[in-house]
């Protein structure tokens, strides 16, 4: 539907072409990220504990630091905010130090060097880094405490991708401090009210 309504807006018959064969490859690129679950599970040990946890996204992954939080804080009840990496300056780098976890989605994209630019802020105040980043990419290795990779599409679908990895941090946060994590507490869903 959105490569019809782009078409009959302007985009191109190559792009959509391109938009399209990048969707056809998503379940298999999606497959290669579950891979990644027993990594995240491995993560969740090592950054138990923490007193708050900060996911960051920005452009097409801004919404995605927003559900990360949300997850985390469904399943594991702790606490977790969402945020645009570029407006972490304007209150949530407060909440940074060597007790927090920062998560943040960080592909090479349009605007990973600004994005870096604050993964680089939050190591200058001390606080861990957890790093969702295209498989590949040798230079946030150096700067975060952990790397999970997605692999490569383009910049539209990456939210796709660096969900999963987001997903299963909160699933396996869960489990590690002992929650059912089918049976989230406090939760009013739209099947069970009216």
């Amino acid at each position: 539907l959105t490569l019809f309504l782009g078409r009959r807006k302007g985009l191109s018959l190559t792009d959509g072409k391109k938009i399209a064969r990048a969707l056809e490859q998503l379940p298999k690129l999606m497959e290669q990220v579950l891979v990644s679950g027993k990594d995240m599970k491995q993560l969740a040990k090592k950054f138990r504990g923490r007193k708050n946890y900060l996911f960051l996204g920005r452009k097409y992954n801004f919404p995605i630091a927003f559900e990360g939080a949300l997850k985390i804080k469904e399943i594991a009840y702790v606490s977790a905010e969402g945020y645009a990496t570029g407006e972490m300056k304007h209150g949530p780098i407060a909440l940074v130090d060597k007790d927090s976890l920062s998560i943040v989605v960080v592909p090479e994209d349009s605007v990973y060097d600004k994005n870096l630019s604050g993964l680089e802020e939050i190591k200058a105040r001390g606080g861990a880094v957890l790093a969702i980043t295209t498989k590949g990419n040798t230079q946030v290795v150096k700067k975060a405490d952990a790397v999970i990779y997605i692999p490569k599409t383009i910049e539209m679908l990456t939210p796709l991708l660096s969900i999963i990895p987001l997903q299963l941090f909160a699933y396996y946060m869960s489990v590690e401090l002992g929650y059912d994590v089918d049976k989230p507490r406090n939760l009013a869903k739209s099947v069970t009210v009216e």
